[in-house]
């Protein structure tokens, strides 16, 4: 994954450089939401949404290709209760998670677009890149939201499993479509929506097996009250799920869907276009 990472950014400077007599840079921010799609919400695309903020700053190689960097910021949730599934409401989890993202991603223009030049003002366009973001699953209990991951809710870390816990800083990779349009001559609208694929299937706290109760106890010491309420939620007794699934062991994904407002910084009668 590092070296991937190594190469994408390689490859963005050098393309950078050989166009950069051509290119244009754009700041804006970003206004949506953000859901996710897991073990808690299997396939409800826009199911849960939160609202979503950020920032960007694009650089325009050409008329087909820009480059840009983004920092954005979200929330995912999903609750068992209101799945229509009856394993899941029987399982009864629920858990909420900040998404803090910064990614680097490639835009390609379908059509020729410019900022600021009438002649190139719409194109739909598709991005793709590499990023980093953090997250921190909690769990609702009593009223109160509490922190997931310290208490090893399938087991891992503690002396009895050798799995070892998952990391709140994960790669991703982002990618998506959009439609993107000027409006008053120095305002770039995108209307976007990306998908991001993760290499962690915790982002909802929910990947493996039951915990053995009475291990997870013994390694929570204080915290082993709140450990086996937050581990096994459902009305069967927890030694009856020792080893039984919890979660289906796959990656999960979430996205950011919404409008970018962005502008070029330089006057915009500064140039003149020729229709020619």
């Amino acid at each position: 994954m590092k070296r991937l990472f190594i190469v994408l950014n390689l490859w963005l400077l050098a393309t950078v450089s050989s166009y950069a007599q051509k290119g244009t840079s754009e700041v804006g921010v970003f206004l949506g939401g953000s859901f996710y799609l897991g073990d808690l919400n299997p396939n409800g695309f826009f199911k849960f949404t939160q609202p979503a903020l950020g920032a960007i700053y694009r650089y325009n190689i050409n008329n087909r290709f820009s480059a840009r960097l983004s920092a954005l910021f979200g929330t995912v949730e999903a609750f068992d209760n209101q799945s229509g599934n009856s394993y899941q409401q029987a399982r009864n989890l629920n858990f909420k998670s900040p998404i803090d993202e910064i990614s680097g991603q490639f835009d390609f223009n379908f059509f020729e677009y410019e900022i600021s030049n009438p002649k190139y003002n719409f194109s739909p366009y598709i991005f793709g890149g590499f990023g980093f973001f953090r997250m921190n699953p909690q769990g609702e209990i009593n009223g109160q939201w509490v922190d997931l991951q310290p208490l090893h809710t399938e087991g891992q870390g503690t002396r009895f499993n050798t799995d070892a816990p998952y990391h709140l800083i994960q790669p991703c990779i982002p990618f998506g479509i959009g439609i993107k349009v000027t409006v008053l001559k120095i305002f770039c609208v995108s209307i976007e929506w990306g998908m991001r694929k993760t290499f962690t299937g915790y982002i909802d706290d929910v990947s493996g097996t039951y915990p053995n109760p009475g291990q997870l106890a013994a390694q929570q010491g204080p915290n082993a009250a709140l450990a086996l309420s937050m581990s096994n939620k459902s009305s069967v007794p927890a030694q009856l799920l020792t080893g039984s699934e919890r979660g289906n062991g796959k990656d999960d994904w979430y996205s950011f869907a919404g409008i970018i407002i962005s502008f070029h910084p330089k006057k915009v009668n500064s140039t003149c276009f020729s229709y020619d």
